[in-house]
């Protein structure tokens, strides 16, 4: 990062007043009338009214358009374990999102524990506030736990974004660029370098569209995951391979796709040459990939690559889902956000991409033309059609699955 740019955005964050979010009204609160409704006596009413039926609290409150982004600053967007309130300013960026993007309120709310209990009691008492829970930022694998157990205990969705919005951004890309390549996912080689809670959760979305779990190999510190190792978490089990390859180079020769969730340049320029013929390689390691798109594409000329960086085609970005998947799950109040709407979302996506592209998104996105095609796999995140497509498939796919609590509002998303 320049000097300019980290002083630009020192700037943004600083002024003209600090932080990226506020509070703003939806009601008049100019006259003493106004007043009387606002507060007392007439805020009386829809606490009667929500006291004798719960889900009148969706009637006369904000819960059913307001989202918690909740961490513990454990896992900062690749700067690792700075604390809790080190990890506010990206809380706010989530929240600016979120109103950006698909119009949900969020607030950020930042936890300082000494135990997974303490984090989960935490959230769990405060949960019924909120339509629903972002979790963001939490290493693994207390994240797996986390979840799972605040899953169990809320009434309203809870979506840890490091895994799932990156898995299904992941696997909506991943199934375009094997579909370009002429290759299925059934067939296909896999090796994941990385084994965090990312990297656990795209590979079992692709399992979900169809990827074979013996034809995954994964890597963490330590080298290939295997049968014989002893010294990996229950997460890691699930991948571990039967093999007697141990290193990068094994695995990743006659590989049809890389999936990196780990650090720069750790992806060799030799261990690229070793794959099949037109590989996919994911590398999103932020802010610097595996391997420089430059390099990869000198050592190769068959390949589609992505990676999390916004100035590179294909950006792996979870903005193209998490807004618009809470958008729709909020909207038909669904209890819990499970594999079938996270399905629907990677195919929302993925036929998005496939459509011609409204000339002012290529002009947002600063490009000349995009089409279907090598650098342009994924939907770019100004896409206006996104917030209607993901939304509305993410709804249907609750209604249909049996966790909304309401019907699907007629023209819900159309037009």
């Amino acid at each position: 990062m320049s000097e300019d740019f980290r002083q630009q955005a020192l700037h943004y964050h600083a002024y003209p007043v600090p932080g990226k979010i506020a509070i703003a009204l939806t009601k008049p609160a100019d006259t003493v009338n106004d007043l009387a409704l606002a507060y007392s006596p007439g805020v009386a009413e829809p606490v009667r009214e929500i006291a004798q039926n719960a889900d009148n609290v969706y009637k006369y409150t904000g819960k059913g358009n307001m989202v918690a982004v909740i961490t513990n600053g454990t896992a900062i967007l690749g700067l690792g374990n700075l604390g809790p309130l080190a990890s506010k300013p990206v809380m706010e960026g989530k929240a600016l999102l979120f109103k950006r993007f698909a119009g949900l309120d969020s607030i950020d709310i930042e936890v300082k524990h000494r135990t997974i209990d303490e984090f989960v009691d935490t959230v769990a008492n405060i949960a019924d506030t909120f339509g629903g829970i972002n979790l963001e930022d939490i290493k693994a694998p207390d994240c797996f736990e986390i979840e799972k157990r605040l899953i169990e205990r809320c009434n309203v969705p809870v979506f840890h974004d490091d895994q799932h919005g990156t898995a299904i951004v992941t696997a909506a890309g991943m199934l375009n660029a094997l579909e370009l390549q002429g290759k299925q996912i059934e067939e296909s080689v896999i090796v994941c370098l990385g084994a965090g809670a990312a990297a656990v959760a795209c590979m079992e979305l692709l399992i979900k569209c169809g990827a074979q779990r013996e034809k995954i190999y994964m890597l963490d510190r330590k080298g290939v995951i295997h049968t014989r190792r002893d010294d990996i978490n229950e997460y890691k089990q699930l991948f571990a391979n039967n093999t007697d390859k141990r290193t990068l180079e094994d695995v990743i020769e006659g590989a049809d796709i890389f999936v990196g969730v780990s650090g720069p340049d750790l992806l060799p320029a030799d261990a690229l040459k070793l794959m099949a013929d037109k590989p996919v390689v994911f590398a999103c390691s932020n802010p610097d990939p595996e391997i420089k798109p430059a390099l990869a594409h000198a050592v190769r000329d068959d390949l589609i690559m992505g990676t999390g960086r916004s100035d590179y085609p294909n950006q792996v970005n979870n903005v193209i889902c998490f807004p618009f998947i809470f958008r729709g799950a909020l909207d038909v109040r669904a209890s819990e956000i499970n594999d079938e709407m996270k399905l629907a979302a990677v195919e929302a996506i993925r036929q998005l991409a496939k459509e011609p592209v409204p000339a002012e998104v290529v002009a947002a996105a600063g490009a000349t033309s995009l089409a279907f095609g090598p650098e342009y796999i994924l939907p770019k995140p100004m896409d206006p059609r996104l917030l209607p497509r993901v939304a509305r498939a993410v709804a249907e796919a609750a209604v249909a699955s049996g966790v909304a609590q309401i019907e699907l509002p007629v023209g819900y998303m159309q037009g």
